[in-house]
């Protein structure tokens, strides 16, 4: 390290906006051969004397500023688990979306775990890791595939409906074939001395693509990164993607962030899946993330799904993606039912045409049988009897649910149970049933298929596999276990049910969650899709998920909605909102709004054009600081004091506004 009186540029970790920016602090003659960029360190505040936590991101010259410095209070860590490939995506996508850095450094690198830290640093010993032979990838001939990882190209690609068997003897499983291609590519990257980021929405399609991955590769190749494992051991996995070592990384939305200096391959299954999409402030698709750290790093770039998002289509058209598809599909057997009715008094009930009736009495003599619907529980909605208004909870309002046909309903909002419950509108005293659950539907089924064992996976009852015998399982949208050798036929119920909802994606949406579990089907296996027709149903029968991502691109081209437009959403005050709104100089500039909001303060929706996105979220930003800095609370009185009012808050390519109506 250079002997000269270097500054110290950290990065403080604080939700305050203001501070989203790199301070700079001397550095102690003693803390001289630590203080190194990536490392965890304390530094002074001025106001009240406080310290806060930070991270050193560079060491730099001092320029022309004549006081003095404030000084590192301390080095918490010789690890530099702030790499410089994350600090730098950090950076960028933050910037893109209006938001703080340090925002996005919680999400990439978890919380100290003391006695993990000093397990690895005392263990200095260097294991061996297996030889990486990579498979061919197979079903999309040529080769595409593992010539875009050579070249590191970014490709859209069309997952292949079927499931196959992976590994040998007792520790074999079924997956679905994404996450044999998936791991196959990962495998190629490997074998070229670099590291790979696979990223899946949940615990299920990770456990599917762990197995894929270690029937090919060595163990101590893979790594979990997920929010999901206990605080030691995410730490400790994230320690290890610290090290020069070609790995293949493997978690949900965050793993994205994951240090990898020598990147080969960043692969994202389902991207149009919501758990994607990051809750936290700044709210960066994992997606958005990882088109950004493809740019920076120029490693290849895989989205991969059964069906294909609008978003991914608008890349595919400006160009930005490639757009690969098998070149041997075998079209899956579907046939809608959309005007049949059950014929069996006992199917009509489960609401069962006669015709899926008859095919799933043959599957079940041969295996499973899946059963999609759309909600959990018993009965997702109750109704007065007298009336036939939706029940309400006594205390809150909130819709009633009952969860079995002999639970007591409950609120879906406050959990109260609806002990002694009258109506609001006609003090009736009896609920009824509207509407089948998960329960319910299987409570029918049983009935109709007398002898057959029923399964039930939804949000409460997490089953990831079954086995080959015949069984019916009924199973909630993307709670769908694997079936060995795939299920022996398909019912997508409630179809019509899903399609009602009021949303901007419902068609995306439906098709996805139909497609996905089309896909789970045994070859030549038959799936029935009940109550739907039109374009979805087209879409999905001839399986050209991509015109129809193409047709739904146009229409909103057409109406200018996200993803053909970037949107942001403000909410806050009326004055800050109209503040934020008036300094923001870009042309053309869609203002919705403002509308009133029952928390309190108004929410306005803005619609701009790509181009101007840099523009558009540095005003926003500005804006927000602004407000920060502004805040303050009125002079003291009598009595409690109130809550500060609300600040200015901003949410770039947000499309909650546009879910409900």
């Amino acid at each position: 390290m250079s002997a000269g009186p270097l500054i110290a540029r950290v990065l403080v970790d604080s939700p305050l906006p203001q501070l989203d920016r790199l301070f700079d602090y001397g550095i102690p003659e003693s803390l001289r051969d630590v203080a190194v960029p990536g490392v965890r360190v304390r530094v002074p505040l001025r106001s009240a004397g406080r310290i806060a936590d930070g991270y050193l991101v560079e060491l730099a010259e001092p320029g022309d500023y004549s006081g003095v410095l404030s000084e590192l209070d301390s080095v918490v860590s010789p690890i530099r688990v702030l790499a410089p490939e994350v600090w730098a995506l950090a950076r960028r996508a933050a910037d893109r979306a209006a938001g703080s850095a340090i925002d996005i450094v919680r999400l990439a690198v978890p919380g100290r775990q003391v006695r993990v830290e000093k397990a690895h640093l005392a263990d200095d010993s260097n294991p061996p890791l297996g030889i990486v032979v990579a498979p061919p990838i197979e079903s999309y001939g040529n080769r595409v595939i593992e010539s875009a990882i050579a070249l590191g190209e970014r490709l859209a690609v069309d997952a292949v409906p079927f499931v196959l068997e992976v590994g040998v003897g007792a520790g074999a499983s079924w997956v679905g074939g994404w996450a044999v291609t998936l791991a196959a590519a990962a495998a190629s990257t490997l074998a070229t001395g670099k590291s790979a980021i696979l990223a899946v929405p949940d615990y299920r399609d990770q456990g599917q693509l762990d197995a894929a991955l270690r029937a090919i590769l060595p163990p101590e190749r893979i790594v979990r990164l997920d929010a999901k494992q206990s605080n030691p051991d995410r730490y400790r996995a994230f320690l290890r993607c610290l090290s020069e070592q070609a790995l293949v990384i493997v978690g949900n939305r965050s793993v994205v962030y994951a240090p990898a200096a020598n990147l080969g391959l960043i692969a994202i299954w389902d991207d149009g899946d919501p758990l994607h999409s990051e809750p936290l402030s700044p709210y960066v698709h994992s997606r958005d993330a990882a088109l950004l750290r493809q740019e920076q790093q120029e490693c290849a770039l895989i989205v991969m799904g059964n069906t294909r998002s609008t978003e991914v289509e608008r890349l595919v058209e400006i160009g930005w993606l490639r757009s690969v598809s098998p070149e041997r599909l075998v079209l899956p057997k579907i046939i809608p039912t959309m005007q049949q009715e059950g014929g069996e008094r006992l199917a009509a009930r489960a609401r069962i045409p006669s015709s899926a009736w008859n095919i799933a009495r043959t599957a079940l003599e041969t295996g499973p049988v899946l059963v999609q619907v759309a909600r959990p529980g018993y009965a997702p909605r109750l109704a007065c009897v007298d009336c036939g208004q939706t029940a309400r909870c006594m205390r809150c309002e909130g819709p009633l649910a009952q969860k079995s046909a002999r639970s007591v309903p409950a609120c879906l909002w406050c959990g109260a149970l609806a002990v002694n419950w009258r109506c609001s509108n006609c003090e009736g005293e009896k609920l009824r049933f509207v509407g089948n659950g998960a329960a319910r539907t299987a409570e029918d089924l049983g009935r109709a298929f007398p002898g057959v064992r029923v399964i039930i996976a939804d949000g409460e009852r997490t089953v990831l596999s079954v086995g080959a015998e015949p069984a019916l399982v009924i199973a909630t949208r993307g709670a769908e276990p694997v079936a060995a050798g795939g299920y022996r036929a398909v019912l997508l119920l409630d179809g019509e049910r899903m399609v009602a909802r009021e949303s901007l994606r419902v068609g995306e949406d439906c098709l996805r969650w139909w497609s996905n579990a089309v896909a789970l089907a045994a070859g030549g296996a038959t799936t029935m899709l009940v109550g739907v027709g039109g374009a979805l149903a087209s879409a999905l029968v001839t399986w050209r998920h991509a015109d129809y991502a193409r047709a739904e691109l146009a229409d909103r081209r057409r109406l200018r909605f996200p993803p053909a437009v970037r949107v942001a959403t403000l909410t806050g005050t009326t004055e800050a909102v109209s503040k934020a709104i008036a300094d923001i100089d870009v042309e053309p500039l869609d203002v919705l709004g403002p509308v009133d909001l029952p928390t309190g303060g108004v929410r306005t929706i803005v619609r701009f054009d790509y181009a101007r996105g840099t523009d558009v979220a540095a005003n926003l930003r500005a804006e927000v600081i602004r407000a920060a800095t502004g805040r303050r609370r009125p002079p003291a009185a009598k009595g409690p004091r109130g809550p500060l009012p609300p600040t200015l808050k901003v949410r770039l390519d947000d499309v909650e506004p546009f879910l409900e109506s």
